[in-house]
């Protein structure tokens, strides 16, 4: 079958793909050096709906390809550019369409289709370029690849190959190209390290610096500056060297770091960064073609696999039902926020009034018992600002305006007198939080919204006091609070739609992904998560080995283990946390007391990393007392999987929020899932422990899954 021929099969599958147009436009180089052609990636929509690749985009692309071919074996150019749009160059295949296949060979053709109009620019007759100016992943990335040259612009903000992320390798040429042009070491950290750190993304410079660009220009003329960079070499007047790559044992050490670093994130749960690194393995001598035709056995093979379903499906949880929280009331009810309150200037306090002034940028105070704490607190913040400025990030007029905007004071009626949301972060007991909402009720205006960061009190028994509980709502932000995105917005059982609406703006503003949730013990994360290390913590007090019960969960790819995650929480929360629990499901919320034995004793976790490495801590062991009841990792496993299975099923019966996939975001931006687990329901479907322990999968066929 031709190229047009499988493209033309293609697209009929995706009926409703966003076509990006191929435009041919020619201009004559600086210097006299000729006529060139300029193939531009445009969609047609603003920045804000990145140009993709789907078949009738491919297809025009080689429509264009075909038309500077005839011109080039003419000789009426000297040369082939292409860019995108302006801020986009491409990022990559369209998703949408990938979701619907549901043959092997469609998946194959949809490889092949994007590899064979790839191929046609690097077997022009003239030398052609490739013009970074925007945003640039995967089969963006990868056209360009197949260029003789790229530049770059200073301004590029994302740069990437996000595809093993997603459960898919770079199949259009990104796993036999990149190594062959900067050397199989910097490539794996592209395509394996950037990609597993959450889908790390570089800059202009960073592209520049790897060699994967040769030239690096200002975003303001970058276009101009290509242009003329480009008749300097098409002139001979410069002549790009790029360093030799080394095909011995550096090539072998490369690949091997990569399985290193995806042993560590994904622990073997996931096949698409081995299938990448076999790629590159097997690209070491040079041939291409080996390559390409490895990349579309391996997309075909995982286009058809549960992982990438789950991989999308988690990307557009992330990028499409986070932007629209289901439940969250109209738009138009919330109220403008002017000026934040900030109770407490501990460290969770601090990074809050950080977060806000930075987001918001309006006047943050903060308040604590002591003014030792609250300088403490200012002055935290001011040396977050003060790092900012040392790295480029905000310049000094900025964090002379930032350093301005945040106070503290002692007296909560001097600050918080005309602020329109006050959100406290004092210690995680009910009488005191209900302490401080009746002392900050009495001093703030009526129409103030009072925010909870609590982690697991009820949000309705704290506002029960007061004499507007209706403005009262759960704010639960997940540390770090800079780093990770969820934000837990609890509607209390007298909670008002314009306060509601009021935090759902705010949220937006912070650019957090907020999922609303009911007023239930410990709401989304703590509850899984407690149940799931409550489990595990099980297992060890009946007499399971420590490492035992740390390694039954490594099949799923965490991002740590639950010992680790503990420790990074902090045992006397966990602790804390599982009591609340307790109290309120006693029936399946137990409290370890090997664990309250690591908290009396101070211990901050089960490891000492003395030597570089985690190991057990010998007065830990000490401490635990343990039956003889002794499981294997499968027996461990299976009852931790079983146990969060039938936590989550509870917990949608009870509505604690609107459905399956809200647990999911939840997961992956709070906790770190993974992509690849499509946060936790998928897998949990995909293992078939949802149907053994709820009698019924939580996502409907073709959800998360290949459609039947």
């Amino acid at each position: 079958m031709s190229t047009a021929e499988l493209l033309k099969s293609a697209a009929e599958l995706f009926p409703d793909e966003v076509v990006t147009q191929a435009h041919v436009r020619h201009l004559e180089l600086p210097g006299g050096v000729g006529t060139f052609a300029l193939i531009t990636l445009d969609n047609g929509l603003d920045h804000t709906k990145p140009t993709t690749f789907g078949p009738q985009s491919l297809a025009n692309v080689d429509a264009a390809i075909g038309q500077v071919e005839a011109e080039a074996a003419e000789g009426r150019i000297v040369g082939v550019g292409i860019t995108g749009k302006p801020f986009i160059f491409a990022v990559g295949a369209d998703l949408k369409g990938v979701e619907l296949l549901t043959r092997r060979e469609d998946a194959v053709a949809i490889g092949k289709g994007g590899h064979e109009v790839f191929k046609r620019l690097a077997g022009l007759a003239v030398p052609t370029f490739a013009y970074y100016n925007g945003a640039a992943m995967g089969g963006g990335v990868e056209i360009g690849l197949h260029c003789s040259y790229r530049t770059v612009s200073a301004a590029l903000p994302a740069f990437s190959l996000p595809e093993v992320f997603l459960g898919l390798v770079p199949g259009w040429g990104g796993c036999t190209l990149l190594p062959n042009l900067i050397g199989a070491d910097r490539a794996v950290t592209v395509i394996i390290e950037n990609s597993l750190n959450q889908n790390r993304q570089l800059k202009g410079a960073q592209v520049h610096e790897l060699g994967i660009a040769d030239a690096l220009f200002e975003g303001a003329d970058f276009l101009e500056q290509s242009l003329r960079w480009t008749a300097s070499v098409l002139s001979g007047e410069l002549a790009v060297v790029r360093p030799e790559i080394d095909r011995g044992e550096a090539w072998d050490r490369a690949v091997a770091r990569g399985r290193a670093v995806a042993d560590s994130k994904v622990h073997g749960a996931a096949p698409a960064a081995y299938r990448a690194l076999d790629i590159v393995a097997a690209v070491k001598d040079g041939d291409l073609q080996a390559g390409y035709d490895a990349e579309d056995t391996a997309l075909a093979d995982l286009i058809m696999g549960g992982e990438l379903r789950s991989g999308i499906y988690a990307f557009n949880l992330v990028q499409r039902r986070a932007k629209r929280p289901a439940g969250a009331p109209d738009k138009s009810l919330a109220r403008p926020v002017t000026k934040v309150g900030v109770v407490g200037a501990g460290l969770m306090a601090s990074q809050l009034a950080l977060l806000f002034l930075r987001r918001l940028e309006v006047p943050v105070v903060l308040t604590d018992i002591d003014q030792d704490r609250i300088d403490k607190g200012v002055g935290y913040v001011h040396a977050e600002i003060d790092k900012l400025l040392g790295k480029g990030r905000i310049n000094q007029d900025k964090a002379n305006r930032y350093k301005g905007l945040v106070s503290g004071v002692l007296d909560k009626a001097d600050g918080f007198a005309d602020a329109d949301f006050v959100i406290e972060a004092v210690f995680e007991e009910m009488g005191v939080k209900q302490q401080v909402f009746a002392e900050v009720e009495a001093v703030a205006p009526a129409h103030a919204i009072l925010a909870t960061n609590t982690s697991s009190l009820s949000v309705t028994e704290m506002a029960s006091k007061l004499k507007n509980p209706e403005r009262v709502v759960g704010f639960h932000f997940f540390n770090p609070v800079a780093v990770l995105p969820l934000l837990e917005i609890v509607r209390g059982e007298r909670t008002d739609d314009a306060s509601l609406a009021t935090a759902f703006g705010v949220a937006r503003k912070l650019k957090k992904s907020a999922v609303l949730v009911k007023d239930a013990p410990a709401f989304v994360v703590n509850r899984i998560l407690t149940r799931f290390m409550g489990e595990i913590q099980n297992v060890i007090d009946e007499g399971t080995p420590v490492d035992v019960a740390e390694r039954a969960v490594e099949p799923l790819g965490l991002p740590m283990s639950p010992l680790v995650l503990l420790e990074l929480v902090g045992p006397a929360i966990g602790l804390h946390v599982s009591e609340t629990l307790n109290r309120s499901f006693p029936d399946r919320f137990t409290v370890s007391p090997n664990l309250a034995a690591v908290v009396k004793a101070g211990k901050r976790g089960f490891y000492l990393y003395d030597s570089g490495k985690p190991e057990l801590d010998p007065e830990v062991l000490a401490l635990l007392s343990q039956g003889d009841t002794v499981l294997t990792e499968e027996q461990t496993r299976a009852r931790v999987l079983d146990a969060v299975a039938g936590e989550i099923g509870l917990m949608l019966d009870e509505g604690v929020v609107a459905e399956a996939q809200d647990i999911d975001l939840c997961l992956l931006t709070g906790a770190g899932w993974p992509f690849h687990l499509g946060g936790i329901t998928p897998y949990l479907d995909r293992e078939g422990v949802s149907r053994r322990v709820n009698g019924k999968p939580f996502l409907a066929p073709g959800v998360a899954s290949v459609p039947a």
